[in-house]
């Protein structure tokens, strides 16, 4: 797991005023940073157009210019000259060099944003929008410095953005940037240290936001051999009256490593030799799952769930019902909501008193799951998305590794599956939906079909593969 900070600003000072660190120094290594991994992945001579603004991002830009003017063809454009102390000093260094200045956005083999970085708080002018439009129609490969110009300090395009290949941010990983809104944006986002090494930069700098990393997934591995099928827990899958989704997510859970799946309710649908049927819960359940393929609820079913006090996955149809209040107020249940956005507002317009709509919630994600948590901190929320957010009470977990794979009817029965599975087995709420989401993405990504293709039955399949390369994931 790495840190996710809402400003680096705090850190930037820590180095000026504890370790004798200069802005200037910061700004050498941030651009070095950059130049890195420009000779690292381009051969020299390659065209280089470096476009700057007028601040101490386009100050970066001008010390990358002065790091490649030797071994690349650099172009420097400055569209609205310098302004900042830093952007002077460093355009005045640059002076001394054989570095060519141009007046119009030309195509080059690299193409370097920094004209904005981190804390964009105005709506970009006309004049940077227009060439924002020109950048992104230029074939080359593109980079931003720090942040892509156009993304604000919440992660939103205000109101368009550049799209990078790679974003290279400084000092630390920004919250903005695993924002949904600007996952099509940042492209691959890799971290450049800033003179000391970024432990010693986040040093007593305490954050609740976590960014979940590959080598976090932790499959439940089967460590005794002496053990017979009660040992891995018993989930009972409530069946909707869209009884596939059920299915998905009993499969799912058998193949995420619970010992035993209980359909439970009337099933018309033949049903995979595999899972069990029953109408009533068992007696050994172990973790509930509630809500996939549900429109309507039976109020005995509600009042047999509701009665039981094993863990409790909910999703779907129960964030459009009312009978969620009931089990929000059982405060002493390991209990996780799965909600996509539009069923979160539903929820939150069920339990807050503000209202919400999709739009607010999308550029405001982090903030609204905050808040929610901040009133019911006794349950594991995970809200879905092209970036997933986990929380529980003042933590918070970002997975940033889904895409378009996933978006298809199915995907979220099979992670209700993966979490119910591993509530079943012993896992706490939190933990047990950080392991489903991180086992739902390395599934997805292990697909080698097309990204339009992938079904859910096959995404249960790569997660029963996982086994034999988790070590090297």
């Amino acid at each position: 797991m790495q840190p996710l900070y809402k400003s680096c600003y705090p850190l930037d000072q820590r180095c000026y005023e504890e370790y004798a660190l200069t802005e200037d120094i910061l700004m050498e290594h941030a651009s070095m940073g950059m130049a890195n991994y420009i000779r690292a992945n381009f051969k020299e001579q390659s065209s280089v157009l470096i476009v700057c603004g007028v601040g101490n991002n386009g100050a970066d830009g001008i010390v990358l210019a002065r790091h490649l003017q030797d071994g690349y063809d650099v172009k420097v454009l400055l569209p609205f000259g310098v302004r900042s102390v830093m952007a002077e000093v460093q355009w005045e260094r640059v002076q001394c060099l054989d570095v060519e200045f141009v007046d119009e956005v030309q195509e080059a083999d690299v193409i370097v944003d920094a004209l904005f970085g981190a804390g964009l708080s105005r709506e970009l002018d006309e004049k940077s929008r227009k060439l924002i439009v020109k950048l992104d129609k230029l074939d080359g490969f593109k980079i931003a410095c720090d942040v892509p110009t156009g993304i604000d300090v919440d992660g939103n395009p205000f109101p368009m953005a550049f799209f990078a290949d790679v974003t290279i941010t400084m000092g630390a990983l920004k919250e903005c940037l695993y924002s949904d809104m600007a996952k099509d944006y940042v492209g691959e986002v890799i971290c450049a240290d800033l003179g000391l090494s970024h432990a010693k930069y986040t040093e007593g700098f305490e954050t609740d936001s976590m960014l979940l990393e590959e080598s976090d997934l932790r499959l439940p591995y089967r460590k005794k051999s002496n053990t017979h099928k009660g040992n891995f827990g018993h989930l009972a899958v409530i069946a909707g009256d869209k009884e596939g989704a059920s299915i998905m997510s009993g499969v799912s859970a058998l193949r995420f490593g619970v010992g035993l799946v209980t359909m439970v309710g009337e099933v018309h649908t033949s049903l995979p030799l595999e899972l069990m049927q029953d109408t009533l819960l068992p007696h050994n359940t172990t973790a509930i799952a509630f809500g996939m393929g549900f429109s309507e609820f039976e109020d005995e079913i509600v009042e047999d769930v509701l009665a039981n006090d094993t863990p409790l996955i909910l999703d779907a149809g129960v964030f459009s019902s009312e009978i969620i209040l009931e089990f929000l107020e059982q405060k002493d249940r390991e209990i996780v909501l799965t909600p996509h956005p539009k069923e979160f507002v539903n929820l939150w317009n069920m339990t807050i008193d503000s209202p919400l709509n999709i739009a607010i919630l999308q550029a405001n994600r982090f903030e609204k799951v905050r808040e929610f948590c901040s009133v019911f901190p006794h349950v594991t929320l995970l809200l879905k998305g092209a970036n997933m957010i986990v929380s529980k009470d003042e933590k918070l977990f970002v997975n940033p590794y889904g895409g378009s794979k996933l978006s298809k009817g199915g995907s979220g029965d099979v992670l209700s599956g993966l979490i119910g599975s591993l509530l079943a087995q012993g896992y706490d709420g939190l933990e047990a939906t950080i392991q489903a989401t991180l086992a739902l993405t390395a599934g997805a990504k292990a697909y080698c079909g097309n990204d339009y293709a992938m079904l859910p039955t096959d995404l249960i399949e790569e997660i029963g593969k996982l086994e034999k390369d988790s070590r090297t994931i």
